[in-house]
């Protein structure tokens, strides 16, 4: 509760192409490295390292779709089930659910780096025309690798190609404060957040060390740095100053007077860690409207993570 009011799960997003549009889902599934699906593909170039916004905004313009029963509890796919991705000017793409068995070997997402599942060379090619550069898709392998969190904030977890951590979550107030100083508002997919919650006071998801989501429990670890794709528009995928400009006013490490020396960062965001996952291996799922309950949270920003 927080001030009298419930707090829930206002929106849930999975992004199953890193770094392209995500998809809003009413319920989504659980597992150890995050919402299933999330972050499962990346595109990466001719020497293997992952293509992102940050220097291909024009991904921002890619649209995917899963099939509705994919998000379903314990779904399996089937010859038949298909990633489906279009972006503008181009033809759809139906990339197989059911895993490839080609190996792409020597690709890199940020420190990590190891080997991948090769979806192909349709979509090899419908990529490099897309970018105007040789590309390659390629699926997690969770099989094979396995890529840790940072052991100093989240030690035994384990991510696909997420930027550092399973879940990021975000408060619609605190966007309504941001954008209440903006002259152009901004969406929430600027953020590209796995759970947006309502109900609660801006930014007070900064201070939550444990929350529960329905029946899941959830740990913080750092709050949420923000790179510049925050400043790309997702409809047009062009950049600008906004609202990394404004962030930086009351959202700086400077001004939130954190237990670090400031380095000139933005905070917009926590993420999160599912506690349960380490203790079972059963997926179990969250939903919209489900309630947040507050477990733990500290006073001040000098007890945060960042």
């Amino acid at each position: 509760m927080a001030d009298g009011k419930e707090v829930e799960v206002k929106s849930i997003f999975i992004y199953p192409l890193k770094s392209c549009r995500g998809i809003s889902v009413s319920e989504a599934p659980l597992s150890c490295t995050g919402f299933r699906w999330d972050r499962q593909w990346i595109v990466v170039n001719s020497k293997g390292r992952a293509c992102t916004q940050r220097v291909e905004p024009s991904l921002a313009l890619v649209e995917v779709e899963l099939p509705n029963e994919a998000l379903l509890e314990g779904w399996e796919p089937n010859p038949s089930s298909f990633l489906v991705i279009r972006a503008p000017g181009m033809d759809v793409l139906k990339v197989p659910l059911v895993e490839p068995s080609e190996v792409a070997n020597g690709v890199s997402v940020w420190e990590w780096s190891g080997s991948a599942l090769d979806e192909g060379d349709e979509a090899s090619h419908w990529f490099s025309k897309y970018l105007g550069k040789t590309s390659r898709l390629v699926r997690f392998n969770e099989v094979s690798q396995s890529r840790p969190t940072d052991p100093n904030y989240a030690p035994g977890y384990k991510i696909k190609f997420n930027d550092v951590y399973p879940f990021l979550l975000i408060s619609q107030k605190s966007l309504d404060v941001l954008n209440e100083q903006l002259k152009e508002p901004v969406s929430i997919n600027r953020f590209r957040p796995n759970i947006l919650i309502d109900g609660s006071e801006p930014f007070c998801e900064d201070l939550w060390k444990d929350i529960k989501i329905g029946e899941n429990t959830f740990h913080s670890t750092e709050l949420c740095y923000r790179c510049k794709v925050p400043t790309i528009n997702q409809e047009t995928a062009e950049a600008g100053s906004e609202p990394s400009e404004t962030l930086m006013k009351f959202r700086s490490d400077k001004v939130l007077k954190t237990n670090k020396k400031p380095q000139g960062r933005i905070y917009f965001g926590q993420n999160l860690v599912w506690v349960d996952s380490l203790a079972q291996e059963k997926r179990k799922t969250i939903k919209v409207g489900d309630p947040v309950y507050i477990l733990k949270m500290v006073s001040s920003y000098v007890d945060v993570s960042v």
